[in-house]
């Protein structure tokens, strides 16, 4: 057992970690592909306990409550991504991200508009002109204030990186705002090098209830996926009927 600290930088809400990131801590010491759940809000600023015990991790709190937990994912769970866009209608569905004109998450680690270059990953998705609703993407090009020693991005942050496009994806669906990542499955192919042009996509797939899957992905500005990841999303605002509704993949 260590102890982390989920510093206020790497946010999603203003009082709790960012929920990509935390999920990729969680899985970023694991091969192959990973499931992270998330069980509580996650503290900032404060000592945490890191876990590692019969193949799984976990972050408890001072009290030994779980925060979260991960371990290996199943490979069957990753979706398989629409085909890739190219840079220029990744950028164009990016100038469309609805943070622009609505204040969400202004802060947020991911998608805070409000987070200047080299303090967040500033990953704005929109709807992508011609596909069916509620499929987003942008351009990320990633800051060398996060890269490791060898000029990649940490596992931690790719994670974060495909957090939140899996909600705005719901959110330009059904234009209602309100949910909380409760388990995110993924796998990194290859890290992005700092300074290098990537395109995020994401898409809706079921709704059920209160919950939301989605599926994400990462690409190179030539095609080649670099990660994906199966969400699935806890809504904050009021239930819809419990008839589960499939989404185009």
């Amino acid at each position: 057992m260590r102890k982390i600290v989920i510093a206020q930088q790497f946010c999603g809400p203003p009082n709790s970690g960012n929920g990509g990131y935390v999920c990729g801590v969680l899985a970023k010491d694991l091969d192959g592909p990973a499931t992270s759940v998330l069980r509580a809000r996650v503290p900032l600023d404060v000592d945490l306990n890191l876990d590692h015990a019969e193949g799984a991790v976990m972050i408890t709190d001072a009290d030994g409550g779980l925060i979260g937990r991960g371990g290996p994912g199943d490979a069957a769970t990753l979706p398989v991504p629409p085909a890739p866009l190219g840079l220029a209608a990744a950028q164009a569905a990016g100038e469309r991200y609805p943070g622009h004109k609505d204040r969400m998450h202004p802060i947020c680690f991911t998608c805070g508009p409000e987070r200047a270059e080299g303090d967040g990953l500033r990953v704005f998705p929109g709807q992508v002109e011609g596909a069916p609703e509620g499929q987003v993407a942008c351009v990320w090009t990633p800051d060398a204030a996060f890269a490791d020693p060898e000029g990649l991005m940490p596992t931690e942050v790719v994670w974060a990186a495909l957090d939140c496009p899996g909600y705005f994806a719901w959110v330009v669906k059904e234009g209602r705002h309100g949910a909380l990542l409760g388990t995110m499955t993924g796998e990194v192919l290859r890290r992005p090098r700092a300074g290098e042009p990537t395109i995020v996509l994401a898409w809706p797939l079921v709704r059920e209830g209160r919950k939301e899957t989605a599926g994400v992905a990462l690409f190179s500005a030539d095609g080649e996926l670099m990660a994906r990841a199966h969400q699935i999303w806890i809504t904050t605002a009021p239930a819809f009927p419990a008839k589960a509704e499939t989404a185009a993949a």
